[in-house]
């Protein structure tokens, strides 16, 4: 009787864990933002709730809704693409695998700094509140602050090589 042996399955580490949780958020990010950059083509109005401070087609269709002609939206698609792609390739490509994580936090902290701004514009200049908009914000919060944790076990794991060596 012949032995089956199979290729080990890799251990589910706390970073295989963030990473499957960004993959998740990057995900989500670009659903919301698709939804957005599908009302901005169209020039359609969006699902939302309305009434109080909830007002998304103002958001959507206010001056502060475009950076230099392109729509917000589009930019926000194109990031949340970018943050995917360099995931999926930093256990691929060497160069991701050096600088994927500081690549992704750089892109991640000017992408929740414009994200930032953008909640403020929405409080106090246009004061009204996109839901659509308010949650790809908040997506990008999260996803920040966990490419940031991320990117401080990807330290603290060179520096522990640097130690046995």
């Amino acid at each position: 009787m012949s032995s089956v042996s199979y290729p080990e399955k890799p251990k589910n580490t706390a970073g295989n864990r963030l990473k499957y949780v960004a993959y998740a958020l990057i995900i989500g990010g670009i659903i919301v933002t698709t939804y957005l950059s599908y009302l901005k083509a169209n020039q359609a109005l969006a699902v939302c709730v309305q009434g109080g401070a909830f007002n998304c087609n103002v958001v959507l269709n206010s001056v502060y809704s475009e950076l230099f002609g392109i729509p917000i939206a589009y930019l926000g698609w194109l990031v949340y693409i970018i943050l995917g792609a360099m995931l999926l390739l930093e256990s691929r490509v060497e160069f991701f695998q050096n600088n994927g994580r500081i690549l992704m936090f750089g892109l991640a902290l000017f992408a929740w700094v414009f994200s930032m701004y953008l909640v403020y514009l929405q409080f106090f200049v246009l004061q009204a509140l996109c839901q659509w908009c308010l949650t790809h914000e908040a997506i990008m919060t999260v996803l920040f602050f966990l490419l940031v944790w991320r990117l401080w076990q990807g330290l603290q794991a060179d520096d522990e090589e640097v130690i046995v060596e």
